[in-house]
């Protein structure tokens, strides 16, 4: 995983707690990515992340640089991922580089072979429910 550093992120503690016990139940490269990129994350009460963040269950919007294509997929846990419906897990390579950026930041996304994918999220639009219980 290869996500531009000069963007902070930012995560619900809820979220947080939740993606650190998701973390702890999968020994997989893709959690040591999720891994990573919580350990450069502010930390927020659940009421102070930004509407522009981000967080588990929200549907997000983004642009690849490169091509000018734009993408909409909703953040979800591994359990709830269905790509017929757009639902990306955040163990996935965007999942986990998506996760806390805010609207205008940017990521680079790796593709097999080396090759990255330059990203840039346009859009976030958070659960109205309970969406962080």
């Amino acid at each position: 995983m290869s996500t531009t550093q000069t963007n902070n992120i930012i995560v619900a503690d809820s979220d947080y707690r939740k993606l650190l016990a998701l973390i702890d139940n999968t020994d997989t490269p893709a959690a040591e990515a999720l891994d990573t990129e919580l350990s450069r994350a502010d930390i927020v009460p659940d009421h102070q992340l930004p509407d522009d963040a981000v967080a588990m269950d929200s549907t997000v919007s983004f642009r690849d640089l490169d091509s000018g294509a734009e993408t909409t997929v909703t953040l979800v846990f591994p359990r709830h991922a269905d790509v017929n419906t757009m639902k990306i897990s955040v163990l996935s390579p965007v999942g986990s580089a998506l996760i806390g950026l805010r609207v205008g930041g940017q990521i680079d996304w790796p593709l097999p072979g080396g090759r990255h994918r330059r990203l840039e999220v346009i859009a976030v639009q958070q659960e109205t429910g309970d969406e962080h219980g």
